[in-house]
């Protein structure tokens, strides 16, 4: 019986304390910008489609 008791106040101990220790959560991270990398992207994929386009007309001529 005394076991038994022990059990269930151990069990209560934990049971209370995991509800005592939630915390709220933090404030949300900041987004990542969207413009930072991707117009750089944008242009040098344009910059090196446009650098294709020219050798392939040079060669042609």
């Amino acid at each position: 019986m005394e076991n038994n008791m022990r059990r269930l106040l151990l069990l209560s101990v934990f049971f209370l304390m995991s509800i005592l220790a939630a915390a709220q959560p933090g404030n949300p991270s900041t987004p990542a910008p969207i413009d930072g990398g991707i117009s750089l992207l944008i242009a040098a994929g344009a910059g090196l489609g446009a650098k294709k386009v020219y050798d392939k007309r040079k060669n042609a001529a």
